[in-house]
């Protein structure tokens, strides 16, 4: 910042922002400029936005400050704002480098696989809810597991909640997650259970809405045709800006294929961020034209639908916030509920056994198009810090309706089932 106050100050005229920024930035090499000397450019031409905005365009646009100016004047930025510091709702698009930002149901509903519903719960409902469980999250832990022989942790804390008709102990004793059990897992608490068939009720009716309005009246291949049942709940906690959830798909084990799941977020306001996943071809090339991010913006209260082609077709994330308005409740937390329904027909007792003698995990090909789509059971014993995993590999086989065929993979004589 030094750099910058000892320089002589500039006249941009506010009358042509864009022309006068090319001309500044070009006499002076852009290029070479520090990153707070442009900042303090398109503050002085763009007064009424905040400085992460102006960070967020500007890394978007390589650092040059012209083509951060131009898309500036072309996309209008600022985000309304309820009461509450709650982003409003907006009925525009807005597009900086390789990120769209999307904050109505229509927009997310067109663009990606999921469906918002905002202001879902009654608000003294979602604030109990709220409550409740950021006492209850005060206990939760970060999971610990092994990427690519590195220990990993989790840069946010959770836990796992079952409904009455799950068994904890049977979830704590044969379920495997990264390849090892959980240790905590709670029945799903008072309010957990109240919000419970709401989101049922409400989800369902998007999935039939999603099978009318985009996949022609016809349920995707592998889409279950049983109604959706919600019996667990992932709780995620978000203390701060800082904690965060990098690119997955989730786990489809204990789902099934083409599962579909309820995520209800409470407290403060964070992006979600969606990619649809790009396999290549035999010569490692991608579409070009199909890269880049969606960022979601979930308010307090709001359900997101993430549909049958989620997990499959596209990964999601929770980006770090540079600055987050606080919640009158949750102060800086974000509490997300994740419901979602365990078939009992993938319970681990019927689910293929790896060469470690351990219930296998289901996966899909995402990496290639030749298999793209295709799902395949797999070890991941050596997920688990201190072991070391098989080579197990059996190709999935599923009816029209994602029911598991056991007998046939049976049949085939390649593996131990549960």
């Amino acid at each position: 910042m030094d750099a910058f106050i000892t320089r002589k100050k500039r006249k941009l005229s506010p009358s042509a922002p864009v022309e006068r920024v090319k001309t500044a930035a070009a006499d002076d090499q852009e290029d070479n400029e520090p990153t707070e000397f442009k900042l303090a450019m398109l503050a002085s031409l763009y007064p009424a936005l905040e400085a992460d905005t102006l960070l967020d365009v500007l890394l978007a646009h390589n650092g040059s400050v012209p083509a951060a100016s131009t898309a500036l004047t072309k996309a209008p930025t600022k985000k309304p704002r309820l009461s509450g510091g709650v982003p409003g709702a907006q009925t525009c698009l807005q597009s900086f480098g390789q990120t769209l930002h999307l904050y109505t149901p229509e927009s997310i509903s067109a663009q990606t696989p999921c469906t918002l519903i905002p202001s879902f719960l009654p608000p003294q409902l979602a604030d109990t809810l709220l409550t409740e469980l950021l006492v209850e999250s005060e206990t939760f832990s970060s999971s610990t597991f092994k990427l690519f022989d590195n220990i990993v942790t989790s840069p946010h804390s959770s836990c796992f909640f079952v409904s009455s008709d799950l068994s904890a102990s049977s979830i704590k004793a044969d379920y495997l997650y990264n390849g090892s059990t959980l240790t905590d897992v709670r029945p799903l608490t008072s309010h957990l259970e109240i919000v419970k068939p709401l989101v049922q009720e409400a989800v369902n009716a998007e999935i039939q809405k999603r099978i009318a309005s985009k996949y022609g009246g016809k349920k995707l291949r592998h889409q279950s045709t049983h109604e959706w049942h919600p019996n667990a709940a992932f709780v995620n906690r978000y203390a701060g800006g800082k904690e965060s959830v990098g690119w997955h798909s989730d786990q489809l084990t204990y789902l099934g294929p083409r599962a579909v799941i309820g995520s209800l977020s409470l407290g403060v306001s964070r992006e979600f961020r969606v990619r649809r996943v790009l396999p290549t071809d035999e010569d490692g090339k991608k579409d070009a034209d199909a890269e880049g991010q969606i960022a979601i913006h979930l308010p307090h209260n709001s359900l997101l639908v993430m549909h049958a082609e989620m997990q499959e077709e596209w990964k999601h994330s929770v980006a770090p916030a540079q600055v987050i308005d606080p919640h009158p409740i949750a102060g800086n937390k974000r509490i997300n509920v994740t419901y979602r329904d365990y078939r009992p027909e993938f319970h681990p007792r019927y689910t293929p056994r790896c060469k470690c003698g351990v219930p296998t995990v289901l996966r899909v090909v995402q990496k290639k198009k030749e298999n793209f789509g295709r799902y395949f059971w797999m070890c991941h014993a050596g997920n688990v810090p201190g072991k070391t995993g098989c080579d197990f590999f059996l190709w999935a086989e599923f009816d029209e309706d994602g029911n598991p065929l056991w007998e046939k993979l049976k049949s085939k004589g390649e593996n131990k089932l549960g």
